[in-house]
């Protein structure tokens, strides 16, 4: 008599098959990733942008249902987008905005207003339209970041961001439940973003790294959408703040 072992398929369902995502600032850096890895996923993806040439680009590389671009800072533009969505969707990404570096006596009142708008008035704003616009245990996802936890010159807005959103989305996550919301915090990522803002000191800054963090290489807008996937799809999770930065914060200095 023979026994035979049955052999665990490679295969899986895609954990998002059937579901709908927003990816806010979806068209380059992480936002790109996280767009690519909810359609690889299955799920069908919506992006905005404020480049519509850059956008329309990904939109038409994702076969996305739709694209929309516009500055998400804009409070009345973004409740012009969700309501227009239509049908609910299941999960929000919000990775729009980025960071500032400028001394306090450096900034305008505008500069500093538009800094602190382009984050957490951004996810109030979020928060402010996703009931009935997210099902019931869908998901908003926010960006946070790890690199502005120790005071700096030239942080002071970006450390209050840092502070500031993952209490808000502790409070957010009881107050939109069943709903979740939920924070990915990266440390340095390795994007479009970040060559911009080190220009040519980006190879010396990929090195450093790769030599002390403890995972031995530099952390990618893949590592970030891995995350943020995990995120959506374990429902178990709601108002808490997810680190994603190599263990740069165990290095001293």
């Amino acid at each position: 008599m023979t026994t035979q072992t049955a052999v665990p398929s490679a295969t899986r369902e895609p954990q998002l098959r059937g579901q709908t995502v927003v990816v806010l600032g979806g068209s380059s850096g992480i936002g790109l990733a996280v767009a690519r890895l909810v359609r690889a996923e299955g799920a069908d993806v919506i992006l905005t942008g404020r480049n519509e040439e850059r956008l329309r680009g990904a939109a038409t590389e994702l076969g996305a249902r739709s694209s929309s671009a516009f500055d998400v800072s804009d409070a009345a533009a973004l409740d012009r987008f969700f309501a227009d969505l239509g049908e609910p969707v299941d999960h929000v990404m919000v990775t729009a905005g980025g960071p500032h570096y400028a001394r306090l006596a450096e900034m305008d009142h505008e500069q500093m207003r538009d800094a602190l708008n382009g984050h957490l008035m951004l996810a109030l704003d979020v928060a402010r339209n996703a009931p009935g616009r997210v099902r019931p245990g869908g998901s908003l996802v926010l960006t946070g970041g790890t690199g502005a936890r120790r005071p700096a010159i030239g942080l002071a807005i970006l450390s209050a961001v840092t502070a500031a959103t993952p209490a808000l989305a502790a409070s957010m996550a009881l107050e939109l439940a069943p709903i979740r919301v939920n924070v990915v915090a990266p440390g340095f990522v390795d994007t479009p973003l970040s060559a911009s803002l080190l220009g040519d000191r980006l190879d010396e800054r990929r090195d450093e790294l790769r030599k002390t963090l403890p995972i031995g290489r530099v952390v990618g807008p893949d590592d970030v959408a891995a995350l943020a996937v995990h995120l959506m799809t374990n429902t178990a999770l709601t108002g808490a703040t997810y680190d994603i930065d190599g263990g740069q914060q165990l290095l001293s200095g």
